[in-house]
Order: structure tokens, then sequence, then C-alpha cells
């Protein structure tokens, strides 16, 4: 780092040992941390038309003073003053609150610059403060902090103006010449003058879009460098899987492949037949094919003399993968073995015995499968699914059981693009956007909650037919802080609704994995024909004869979710229902209604998601894995997200890179980040 923005912040005139602390509450240490800490937004101060001002928006106008002040107090040390100003066409009122002093500042026909909310109904604009004279703005543009402590406004420019004063010419550039040019791109020095200085909204653009592109492109470089480094120094195994026998595997399969299908699994065999360690993410919609996929995969390593190993986060889930991989493989004299927690005792040592030598050729299970005791005789393919359930150390705890495994994540949450390359940007990515053949589409309907009688009407009538239904509600009991249907009280009303016709069950989380598991098994028997649950029922389950979905109070549940919770229904052949019980009050509550009536696309929903949502809300705060950029947004940038992969992907793999000095400062930051752990690749 440069010596002269490496230097304390104490060394500009003005901060003392108290303005230091705040700012290093701040994260602002150096000069450089100063000069780089940007503002989160701009007032605009632009003189504006009100015909074009929207009501409730902030904007400043410029105008003649048309009355004599009016001032009122009320209350104590509260005041209301008023004037009539003349802007164009337009004879608006002006209000300020609690600013006695400015009545001796308006003049009788004097030019004044008044900024704050426009209230379009009673031609009034709620001013926060005036400015006497034409033009008498500084910048159209004023950027805004976020501070912390004593702090203000005011003397975070005055730290930021002398900061670039005397240091701005040590600034240094970032980026090579070659991308300058090819983008565009303003030079470092000029892009954070403009950021702190903004002269217009133009030059504010060009330097905004220079950062983002350098934000993007370093943290790409990170996760293209990791993946090179960890695939040259992670040997696999080169996994020589029997063609013709996979052939008369995949022939035998009740459906011939969907093109997507097909186009995966050729992705994956490459993988496994190069000497590195395969380390792919399969993305595909609910119902999309990825069991089949995987069991393929299963297959072909099993003819190179591997063992595999499938990890659910569920034993529902876990179980239905078992059933559904013995009724495909056990043919072809596959032996496949389901361990999960529930599986104790004699049974459970014979599994494990048969595993270490070598007799089960297929083990599925939930986190089970990561326990010390479990081990594998020659463990060749790991399969993870709804892998982003299992943290990272789960991931690797599993792959670290056999030589370097080839490992396959699958997941049904259909991630955006743009999460998928910052989050999992060292994976390769799979993606299956086709459904197999003869899928009907779930019709999805909104309806509001005193539309209750005529929904389950209709629900009736799907029983009637024999079919089943899901009933989803957000809660299990009744919560004093929210008003949402919960699933206690739902159970009970139904069970008395439909009682001597139908039989209600009941699902949730504070059930034991045996309960849930008898409950499950009832609905799948179709000895109950209504279940009501909570989100529980959300990952994998699988009940063909289930054609109607209930979800009360929709509006608090993500569009992820809701597609997730849908995806139980459809499964068989019959046409399915969706039916969203809800009354949102927040415009993107009714957005996210009107998009799932709307497409049944994952990926269209999961796009959409991110962009109501924010990256941090998608996977959950914890487990979110996304770095924080300080000027980048995933979402609306996705596009320089996508340039910056392409561009980190080709320099990685480039000899110049390593080698040209016009990109020592991008190498630099590679080793010091630690990802090649201080050796150069070749």
């Amino acid at each position: 780092m440069n010596q002269y923005l490496n230097q304390s912040v104490q060394v500009l005139k003005g901060i003392g040992e108290e303005t230091a602390d705040i700012l290093s509450e701040m994260k602002i240490e150096t000069i450089q941390d100063l000069l780089e800490y940007f503002p989160y937004r701009y007032e605009d101060y632009r003189l504006r038309d009100l015909a074009e001002v929207q009501h409730d928006e902030k904007v400043t106008v410029e105008g003649k003073v048309h009355s004599e002040p009016s001032l009122v107090y009320y209350g104590r040390k509260k005041s209301k003053l008023t004037i009539r100003l003349l802007v164009g066409r337009y004879l608006i009122k002006v209000v300020f609150f609690n600013q006695p002093y400015l009545k001796n500042k308006i003049v009788m026909n004097e030019t004044v610059t008044v900024t704050g909310k426009w209230d379009a109904h009673r031609q009034t604009i709620t001013a926060n403060g005036m400015q006497v004279g034409t033009n008498s703005k500084q910048h159209d543009f004023e950027p805004v902090y976020s501070l912390k402590g004593k702090l203000t406004t005011k003397g975070m420019r005055k730290f930021i103006s002398l900061a670039f004063q005397q240091f701005g010419g040590f600034i240094e550039e970032t980026l090579p010449e070659s991308l300058l040019q090819k983008y565009r791109l303003l030079n470092r020095r000029e892009c954070i003058k403009v950021m702190h200085f903004p002269q217009n909204q133009a030059d504010l653009k060009q330097a905004r879009r220079r950062l983002v592109y350098e934000e993007f492109l370093l943290f790409q470089l990170k996760m293209q460098g990791l993946r090179k480094f960890e695939r040259e120094h992670s040997p696999g195994i080169s996994q020589n899987y029997d063609l013709t026998r996979l052939n008369e595997f995949i022939n035998s399969l009740p459906f011939p492949l969907t093109n997507a299908q097909k186009r995966v699994v050729n992705e994956v065999m490459t993988d496994m037949l190069s000497p590195y360690r395969m380390n792919r993410l399969l993305q595909g919609d609910v119902g999309s094919g990825k069991t089949v996929v995987a069991a393929i995969a299963l297959y072909a390593s099993l003819t190179a003399g591997f063992q595999g190993a499938l990890m659910v986060p569920t034993e529902i889930l876990a179980e239905q993968h078992a059933e559904s991989l013995k009724q495909l493989l056990e043919p072809f004299h596959i032996k496949c073995e389901l361990l999960t927690s529930s599986i104790k005792g004699k049974r459970r040592k014979e599994i494990l015995q048969e595993l270490a030598d070598g007799d089960v050729d297929i083990l599925i299970g939930t986190h089970a499968l990561i326990q010390d005791e479990v081990s594998f005789q020659r463990l060749g393919l790991v399969i993870t699914d709804e892998q982003h359930r299992f943290g990272v150390e789960q991931r690797r705890v599993l792959r670290e059981k056999g030589e370097s495994p080839d490992v396959l994540f699958m997941t049904a949450t259909p991630i955006p693009r743009t999460l998928a390359i910052t989050v999992f940007g060292e994976m390769d990515v799979s993606i299956i956007d086709e459904m197999p053949a003869g899928r009907k589409t779930i019709e999805t309907y909104w309806a509001k909650p005193e539309m209750l009688e005529r929904v389950l009407g209709f629900v009736e009538k799907e029983l009637a037919k024999g079919h089943q239904a899901y009933i989803i509600c957000p809660l299990i009991e009744e919560s004093d802080k929210l008003d949402v249907q919960n699933a206690i009280d739902v159970h009970t009303a139904l069970s008395h609704y439909f009682q001597n016709r139908y039989h209600v069950g009941l699902m949730h989380g504070r059930l034991s994995s045996e309960e849930k598991d008898a409950v499950m098994k009832a609905f799948s028997m179709n000895n109950v024909q209504v279940l009501v649950s909570t989100t529980v029922v959300e990952v994998g389950v699988n009940v063909p004869n289930a054609t109607m979905m209930v979800i009360y109070d929709a509006e608090r549940f993500g569009l992820s979710q809701l597609h997730q919770l849908r995806g139980r229904v459809g499964r068989g052949s019959d046409q399915s229902y969706c039916i969203l019980l809800a009354n949102p009050k927040s415009e993107t509550g009714q957005e996210r209604m009107r998009i799932m009536t709307e497409t049944n696309d994952g990926f269209v929903l999961s796009e959409k998601d991110l962009e109501l949502r924010g990256p941090g809300d998608f996977f959950g705060k914890k487990q979110s894995g996304i770095p924080e950029f300080k000027v980048a947004d995933m979402v609306h940038d996705y596009r320089a997200l996508e340039t910056a992969r392409n561009d980190a992907a080709v320099l990685i793999q480039s000899g110049y890179f390593w080698t040209s000095p016009e990109y020592s400062f991008l190498r630099k930051q590679l080793e010091d980040s630690g990802i090649l752990e201080g050796e150069k690749l070749d």
C-alpha cells in the first residue's frame, strides 16, 4: 500500500484522538480508508419543473417571495412559518417548522431557493431550509455519508476535502491501461474525486461505473484464482467408467432424458473422466429430474470401480431418494443402503461393516454420513442435495471420506445467476432448465382471505375426485405479535369443516422425527387426505396424488419459498392447483402475488425475489457467504459482474497476467489475499 495514503487520519488538521476514535468505529484508520469512504447517496438539488414532480417527492425550486411571512407559535418552542412563492407559473405555499429566525431573511419579491417535500394535493412544500439569491447552491449533488457519534456531514466533507488536497496526488491506478481503454473507464484519482465532489449526474455515473467494475474484477480474480489453485493442487481421480454399460442403464430408464438432462450428464461425465476433482453445482427446478442425473453419475462411478454417497438434509428426503435409487439401480445388481440417525444397533453395525468392506455400492443418508464411524472402502463420488442447507464444513468432511472424490452439489432452489457466480464462483455450474414431457403447469390463483369458503369448496371438489391437499400456514401456534393463521387453529377448523368426510393431518417443526415420518407416511398412503402443515414440507416430499396446495398468509413468504411449496403438487399426471390466500398491504407483497400467478419458472422467480428482497435475505443472513462491496450492488450491477467474471477467467488462465508489469497491482492483491498460499500458479 502507498506509504502516503497509509498514514493515520490524525495527520489531517482537525482530527484529534476523539474524532479518530469515531472514525475508527467506521473502519476508517488511514487516509486511504477516508478517501475510499464513499457517500451512500446524494441529495439532488437540481431545479425542477413542479409539473414533473411526484406527490411526496423531495424537490428543490427557485421562486419569488409573493407574500409577507406569517409566523405562528404553538406548544413549547414550536413554530410554523409560512410564505407564498411564485415558482414559474405556480403560486405555492412554503412551510418552515421550528425555524422562526428565517422570518427576518424573507423580503417581498426577492428570489429564494427552497428544498423540501412536495405535497401535490395542497400545492405546498414543507421546507427544511432556504437560500437567498439566484443559484445560491454550490452543487447540484451533495454527498450524504453514513456517520457515527458527533461527526457531522459538514465535518466529514471538510476532512475528505483536506485529504484530497494534501494526498490526492498519491492515488495510484489499479487497473491496467488495456482495461481502462477497453471500457473507457475514468482513471482512479478522477473517479474518487467525482464520487466525493460531483458536478453532475453524468460524471457520477461514470465514476460509479468504474468503481463497480474494479470491485467485481478484484473479487472475481480471487474466485477464479481459488478455482485454478484448488483444481491444480487437488488432484482428483480419473474415473474411467464403462460407456457401454452406462448407455444400457440410460436406455433402461422408464422415460427418455430431456435435452437439458443430456447436456448436464455430459458435463458431469467430462468432469469425472478428468484427472481434476469435480466441483460442480447442479441447479434444477422442482421436478426437473435431478435425481435421475444423480443416479446416472453414481452408476458411472460404480462401473469405474468406486463407491458413491448421497447426502440430503432430512430423513424423509433420504428415504425417498433411497427408494427411487433402489428402483433404478437394483435391477443392475447395485447395492444401495440408507443410513440415518434412526437406524441403530445391529443393523447399523452391519451397514457400516459392509460399507468398509466395499459390499455397499451406494450409501444414502443425512449428515449421519459424515460421522467418524462411517468409512468407505473406495469413495469416488459424493453428491449433496439442497447443498446450501449444509455448512461448508459439513461438505468438506464428507469430501474427505475418500481420496479426493468427485463432488456434485444439487439444489432445487433456483439460485439467481448473479448469486451463483458470486457465492459459488469457485464451482462449475450446470442448469437443468427444461421440464420432462407431460408435466402439466400448476395453475396458481391469488385469493383474498374473505374468499376462504369458495377456496374450501374448490378443495372439496378435488378431494371428491380422490385427490389430496396441502394447507400451509406460517406459524405453529397463535402469536400475540403477528396476526397470521397458525397451523393448530387451522387444523382444528378444517377438522370440523371436513368431519366425517375426510381425514385432516397436522405436521409442524415441533414434532419429533418419528411423529413427522408417521404423519407423512399416512399422507403418502392416502390415509390422510388433507395435510395442514408449516413449511416443513418444503423440500423433496413426493406425493403424486396431491393436486391442491393452499397457502395461508402467502404474503409472509418470499417468492422462492412460495415456489418451493408449490412444487409439492403437480407431481402426478393430473392437473394441479395452488391458491395463495393473501391480503398484502405493501406494494412488494402485491407484486409477489402477481408474479407467482404469472410464472412457474423458478429461475425467473429467483431473479425477481433477489430484486425484491436483496441478496442478504435470499439465503438467510447466517449462511449467505455474500461479500460486502463498497459501491457495487450484485442485483443492479449484474451485467458488470458477468463482464468482470469473464475478464477474470481469461486473465487467470493467461500467461501474460502472471508476468506483465501492467498487471502487477492485481497480482499483488491476489497474493495478499492468501488464496495462492504464497505459490505462483504456472
